[in-house]
């Protein structure tokens, strides 16, 4: 059986029995920050730190301090699962702030899924055009400073800290003012726009925390919204239709901005262009103004041919996988074009080598990236049926598995088995789990459901991580016929960091 990842175990404590026990020891921390600590300090010990991109514990002690400090406060607020549907707070805390989100122009980002992979995208194609970009994402794949990104790259743990400290007096002013407190998801947003402003930066690329009209991120001016594919996802706060759902995210569309539109349900492209129309916002559309032209599996990810709103840009080398990262690149330079005034101020396309460099050097972690060989384990972070459904062809696409075996970890307020039954067709069997948060689906829970979906003598529960990925590489390993075996780990975001960090990047 394969160790995770090669270590001798006589010299060291088993990293992955030493994740669970610094976890428990963590009982006076909120647990999301707990396991993003526990995964840090295993992965150290087994010699290697994260790549850049992905932020562990920083070295210095005083530093890493000074950010555990900041992140308890941070626990003590609203959690992003809790929410009252208003931007009257978010608005409050702009206002003492001196409104730092006018003073750089943004592009806003909406929708189901794709989101983080499309807002990547976009930052690395203005950074190529030589602007300084901010970007702001969420959840966090390993660490909460992943979410404020400055050209290219997460902020420093010094900044993150610096930045809260400095809007800090004015979010406590505004917690004195209003009914209910900043939450966590809010004065994050608080710090993003004032990181940004700061800087300063030339443009701003803003992704949705959820929905889009009470979004906290929406008390920007998006001079161009974008939004990828809706589907059906928190129902409960969203609506229960495709149509519910898209008039609620429609919110960020704003006067007299440009609208860029991936390929959308029938019912949801309605309801986002009556939003447009209303706004007096320009419309362009995947699959009309703009779309993959062709694409072909290549040694790493995809090449394709991209017709932008200018004209058509060839020979795009694209380091992802799936035919759902090609339409989010279709998106991202619809967007950036839009944004430049190409289709409308201007006729002629963006340089077309600018536009190679800057998609070669896309990374999304967390999304079909490989973390491990022999045998293959690929983590993606879809938590819904429609990106489950996504994932699960770009699996069968992108490697040729014998043998795929799942290793799944679910939030409990999700569709649980609508994204089983996405991957029951590639799953050979699957080895169900449970992150260490308080989001997540209990195993024996989630066990049930999928005995249902693939029969008893598929499933296999293991309600530790680690001894998860254990039983799924050795089931991976398996000799004869289903030699060539890989595993997917897949089901939550948090289920991905917390494997991303016990198994190392490479």
């Amino acid at each position: 059986m394969s160790e995770l990842p090669p270590h001798d175990s006589s010299e060291q404590p088993d990293p992955l029995d030493s994740f669970d026990e610094i976890v428990a020891s963590e009982t006076g921390r909120d647990p999301d920050l707990a396991v993003i600590e526990a995964g840090s300090r295993t992965l150290r010990t087994q010699g290697g730190p994260p790549e850049a991109d992905v932020p562990g514990r920083p070295e210095d002690p005083e530093v890493d301090a000074a950010l555990r400090e900041v992140e308890a406060e941070l626990a003590t607020r609203w959690g992003e699962t809790k929410l009252e549907p208003s931007v009257a707070r978010i608005t409050a805390l702009m206002d003492v702030l001196g409104e730092p989100q006018r003073s750089y122009p943004s592009l806003h980002i909406t929708g189901t899924n794709g989101k983080t992979s499309t807002a990547r995208m976009i930052e690395a194609l203005l950074g190529a055009f030589d602007l300084r970009t901010g970007r702001y994402t969420s959840p966090h794949v390993q660490s909460v400073t992943e979410r404020i990104s400055l050209d290219g790259a997460p902020v420093s743990a010094e900044r993150f800290i610096d930045t809260y400290r400095d809007i800090a007096p004015y979010v406590e002013l505004v917690d004195a003012r209003e009914e209910y407190r900043l939450s966590f998801f809010e004065v994050l947003t608080g710090m993003a726009y004032a990181a940004f402003a700061d800087a300063p930066v030339d443009v701003a690329v803003v992704e949705v925390g959820m929905g889009g009209s009470w979004d906290a991120t929406n008390v920007i001016d998006g001079d161009v919204a974008v939004v990828t594919p809706i589907d059906l996802d928190h129902t409960d706060r969203l609506g229960e239709t495709h149509a519910e759902i898209a008039a609620e995210k429609a919110g960020i569309i704003k006067q007299g901005a440009t609208v860029i539109l991936a390929q959308q349900p029938v019912e949801a492209a309605q309801a986002l262009l009556k939003k447009a129309v209303d706004a007096d916002a320009t419309v362009a559309r995947e699959g009309l103004e703009f779309g993959v032209g062709a694409r072909q599996v290549a040694v790493g990810g995809q090449l394709l041919t991209l017709r932008g709103l200018g004209g058509e840009y060839t020979d795009v080398f694209l380091p992802l996988h799936g035919a759902h990262q090609a339409h989010n690149a279709a998106v991202a330079l619809a967007a950036v074009e839009a944004f430049f005034g190409v289709g409308a101020e201007r006729a002629e396309p963006l340089n077309v080598d600018t536009v190679r460099r800057a998609f070669a050097a896309v990374a999304s972690p967390g999304r079909l990236e490989v973390v491990r060989r022999s045998p293959t384990v690929v983590l993606d972070a879809a938590h819904n049926p429609a990106g489950a459904r996504v994932t699960a062809e770009a699996v069968g696409e992108a490697f040729q598995f014998s043998r795929l075996i799942g290793v799944v970890g679910a939030s409990g307020d999700k569709n649980v088995r609508g994204l089983l039954e996405a991957f029951e067709p590639v799953f050979a069997e699957i080895v169900v789990t449970q992150n260490s948060t308080h989001r997540a689906m209990d195993a024996d829970a989630l066990a049930a459901i999928a005995v249902e979906v693939f029969g008893e003598d598929r499933v296999q529960v293991e309600p530790r991580l680690p001894d998860a990925l254990e039983a799924a590489i050795t089931l991976a390993e398996e000799e004869g016929e289903f030699a060539g075996g890989g595993v997917l780990v897949t089901g939550s975001v948090i289920t991905v960091g917390e494997a991303r960090l016990l198994l190392g990047k490479g």
